[in-house]
């Protein structure tokens, strides 16, 4: 099994520390934010009980981007995702959850595998540029979710030139249509 197959073993110490058992090293929730980004599946464990923690940090993240005013979720969402744990058990909100991330990460692969094939678009003269766009459009959209072969990693970002640009004012966008969408409610 290659190393980026299975999870990242992080281990949390008594004092709270957490451990990479790959690099040896301590990290800091943004590293394991950072992880998850690349695509990277993590598992985080009380060095002491076992207990597996990766839910409760993964919910931390979450909880920090929110408090920092980096609008994850709509609001409506969560309060769907708080009447979810209301019903008697749990509803169907995780499954709904898990199969719309499936299907996301699906048609993105294939997206991505029509983009990069063989097709007439790809002589026209700008085609580059656009697919470049379109990349930059998709990481923005879905937060760079790795799943059979394009993770939005530093690798893309540095293949096409400038997308870095493009990137923020697609956030920019996406976040004024968020908060129009909220609005609207």
């Amino acid at each position: 099994m290659a190393e980026q197959d299975k999870p990242l073993l992080i281990k949390r110490y008594a004092s709270r520390r957490l451990y990479n058992t790959e690099t040896s090293d301590y990290v800091t929730l943004e590293d394991i934010a950072g992880f998850i980004r690349e695509g990277r599946e993590v598992q985080i464990v009380d060095l002491k009980t076992g207990d597996d923690l990766t839910r409760q940090y993964l919910l931390q993240i979450i909880a920090e981007h929110e408090s920092r005013g980096e609008n994850v979720l709509p609001v409506n969402v969560l309060n769907d995702l708080v009447r979810s744990y209301m019903v008697p058990g749990g509803g169907v909100m995780p499954q709904f959850l898990q199969t719309s991330f499936d299907m996301l990460r699906e048609s993105q692969s294939k997206m991505m595998e029509n983009m990069n094939a063989m097709n007439p678009m790809s002589k026209m003269p700008g085609f580059e540029a656009m697919k470049a766009q379109q990349e930059a459009f998709l990481k923005a959209m879905t937060g760079g979710f790795g799943a059979g072969g394009w993770t939005g990693g530093a690798a893309d970002e540095e293949k096409s030139e400038g997308s870095g640009e493009d990137l923020d004012d697609i956030k920019k966008q996406l976040a004024a249509l968020q908060e129009k969408l909220s609005k609207m409610k």
